[in-house]
């Protein structure tokens, strides 16, 4: 019998994704259970013999989780996470095409196999730092922004929610200033004036956004995603196709790299779904380092 424990966010739920439903869906599959609340002290400490975690929430969530797997040491035994996606955007389940409801995800567990799953270490700013989905500047941390302040009154579902983050950032868009910004993407240098450069671990982010369609988290490679001044009518169409949800395709200026060296004239930027205060214009630097989290996922799920 496997040995599993839930990491909950209890908070991103309702009564289908409460501790008790959970708990009961999971053992009712034949897995061991132990539960803790990441709101909770103590919740990062670990059986040794737990075979897998499972993360219940959304991409804040998992990026909790993956942080505290970041602080063991190598030598430590290191926890593959199955997720049970339930955030608004869910960008790190979609990369791994994990989605559905709880009954269908769970029994799926009992024959799973691993997939690798990079990070971007991000150097320059204060501590090192590291991201699961992207680190960028521009449109996307603004948005995170205005956001913030008008949370309470952009409606109650997933979807409400997804549509009027859209709807906010072709604003931002339409008026955000261009800023100088040099990219040098393993040893070669691209520069210009951009609203939005992202560089990319997974295919989406902000409100499910897919910025970088071949995109792969266990690759070994990151996306820098390019939007420059003459590209904004694009992107605007790019925001109404989504809001209107046709499916239109686009794809943006973007380059393959392992190592990023990236100088923006502004300061707004972000890592993962955070803002950072960045006071000053300061030279960053991002690399890639493969293969430091392992993430279930299954055939059934996985076409």
């Amino acid at each position: 019998m496997k040995k599993t424990t839930l990491l909950h966010n209890p908070t991103a739920g309702d009564n289908d994704f409460s501790k008790k439903e959970l708990v009961r869906l999971i053992k009712k599959e034949g897995f061991e259970c132990a539960y803790s609340s990441v709101k909770e002290e103590g919740w990062d400490t670990f059986e040794n013999d737990t075979d897998f975690l499972i993360v219940a929430g959304g991409d804040g969530t998992v990026r909790r989780a993956a942080k505290a797997l970041m602080k063991r040491k190598r030598l430590d035994k290191q926890y593959p996470l199955a997720l049970l996606p339930h955030g608004t955007a869910n960008n790190i389940a979609t990369a791994l095409q994990i989605e559905g409801h709880l009954k269908e995800i769970i029994p799926h567990w009992h024959h799973y196999h691993l997939k690798p799953f990079d990070i971007g270490r991000v150097h320059g700013i204060g501590e090192d730092l590291f991201f699961l989905e992207a680190f960028g500047y521009g449109i996307f941390p603004r948005l995170m922004k205005v956001m913030s302040k008008i949370e309470g009154d952009i409606g109650d579902t997933a979807e409400e929610k997804l549509k009027a983050a859209r709807a906010v950032l072709l604003e931002i868009v339409q008026s955000y200033e261009a800023r100088p910004c040099t990219i040098v993407a393993d040893g070669v240098e691209h520069s210009g004036n951009y609203i939005m450069v992202e560089i990319m671990n997974i295919r989406s982010i902000g409100p499910n956004l897919v910025l970088a369609g071949e995109a792969d988290p266990g690759d070994g490679m990151l996306d820098v995603v390019m939007v420059s001044e003459e590209s904004r009518s694009k992107f605007e169409s790019f925001l109404l196709s989504r809001i209107n949800d046709e499916d239109k395709e686009f794809s943006f200026s973007t380059i393959r790299a392992r190592k990023v060296k990236i100088f923006w004239d502004g300061k707004d930027g972000h890592i993962d779904d955070e803002r950072l205060k960045i006071e000053a214009p300061v030279e960053v630097e991002i690399e890639i380092q493969p293969d430091m989290l392992q993430f279930v996922v299954t055939e059934g799920l996985n076409p």
